[in-house]
């Protein structure tokens, strides 16, 4: 019956172009176009972006729309999403529209890391988070084996202010408190690049609070400027606390192209810079240089996507500013542990992948190593299938010799 009604009011609206439509529409029905209204679309990240491009020439499914709502209210947090599905231009076609509406107070719970890698383990977060009118404060703790040379385990709380007069100004302030759990391997390479073999660049503890003001420069480009302090505390050759104190600045531009019938284009590229100096406290002085670009091609229910990144560190920086690859996201199918124990000041990386529907296959290939060091680059293929958030994946590095497969599961990989 709830089918029937539809129909029957989609016959009616074409005495009454743009009646607003029930959203659980048939799945017979093409979506013709996607509109946001009420807010700042350059705010979406770039895989809500891929959905919502996504949508346009395929059925309408229900299921698709719940979860671009959910992205919508992470993305405007605090804020009312609403959907409303219209007649389209042409038969069988109908338009959505997501309606961003007022700001409300709102609490969620979320796990913002969830994810299993056969070489390096387990790996979660847990968050609480409250909106409240144009801000939001969290409170979590994690357990995360993956983007820094250590596995680091404590808490971490941040506050956001996404329009500060306007939609083009934010505001927010991250802080954490981590225990660093470190490899044998990279303990004992520690002690050898030292004269009194001991391991001198490892820390028990470090705490974190970074400042960051981001403004809209033009709708695909932002600029984000702060600064980083962070205490460390050392135990060899006896106790002390040094800071790694730097300013931060991240430039990122981020468009997404209409092509011709159902293909789309993504460009994406970045710039970030971390300077640490001595006018900042700061015991280390080193600059951090990273770069990244990024293109992404829909055709129907294709998907291919090409990445890149490279980075550099000048002087003395501590370990957690070190490159790392071989993990969930970068080089999958070694073990960062095998790869560079202690983290390299130099990376380059690319990373090539193919998507058609719910199956997806790609190759990695990379390079991280510590200046004056030879390295050659290292490659990896894998395969593997997503059932919404939750991605199963098997990778393979390509190597002489025996080869272990790596799996890996988790979501929003």
């Amino acid at each position: 019956m709830k089918y029937l009604w539809i129909a029957a009011l989609l016959a009616a609206a074409g005495a009454v172009r743009g009646q607003t439509l029930d959203v659980n529409v048939n799945e017979r029905y093409t979506v013709e176009s996607v509109e946001i209204n009420g807010a700042d679309q350059s705010r979406l990240d770039p895989a809500t972006r891929d959905d919502l491009s996504k949508l346009v020439g395929q059925k309408l499914n229900q299921q698709q729309l719940d979860q671009i709502r959910q992205a919508l209210h992470r993305a405007f947090p605090g804020r009312t999403i609403g959907i409303s599905v219209r007649r389209g231009s042409q038969p069988q076609h109908v338009r959505i529209i997501f309606d961003i509406g007022g700001r409300r107070r709102r609490f969620d719970i979320s796990a913002p890391v969830a994810l299993y890698h056969s070489k390096l383990g387990w790996s979660g977060a847990l968050k609480a988070a409250a909106q409240f009118g144009s801000g939001s404060a969290s409170f979590g703790i994690v357990s995360d084996g993956e983007p820094l040379v250590e596995r680091l385990a404590g808490i971490q709380a941040g506050f956001e202010n996404t329009k500060l007069g306007t939609d083009r100004l934010g505001l927010s302030f991250d802080f954490g408190s981590y225990h660093s759990i470190w490899e044998n391997a990279t303990v004992e390479k520690s002690a050898e690049a030292s004269q009194e073999r001991l391991p001198l660049d490892i820390y028990r503890t470090r705490t974190a609070f970074e400042p960051v003001a981001t403004v809209v420069l033009a709708r695909p480009l932002r600029l984000s400027v702060g600064a980083s302090f962070q205490q460390m505390q050392f135990q060899y050759p006896a106790a002390r606390t040094e800071a790694a104190n730097a300013v931060i600045t991240t430039l990122r531009y981020d468009r997404l192209l209409e092509g011709s019938g159902s293909s789309k284009h993504r460009l994406e590229a970045g710039y970030s810079l971390r300077a640490a100096t001595r006018a900042l406290g700061s015991d280390f002085v080193y600059a951090r240089h990273t770069a990244d670009i990024g293109y992404t091609l829909w055709h129907g229910n294709h998907k291919l996507t090409e990445r890149f990144r490279a980075g550099g560190i000048t002087g003395s920086a501590p370990l957690f500013e070190r490159f790392v690859l071989g993990n969930s996201t970068t080089l999958r199918g070694w073990n960062k542990y095998d790869l560079a124990p202690v983290g390299g000041n130099r990376v380059v990386y690319n990373s090539v992948e193919y998507r058609y529907r719910a199956l997806r296959v790609f190759y990695d290939t990379g390079a991280v190593w510590l200046a004056g060091q030879d390295s050659g680059p290292k490659h990896s293929v894998g395969a593997g299938v997503h059932f919404g958030d939750l991605a199963l994946l098997i990778a393979f590095p390509i190597r002489n010799g025996r080869v272990e497969p790596v799996f890996i599961a988790g979501l929003n990989l």
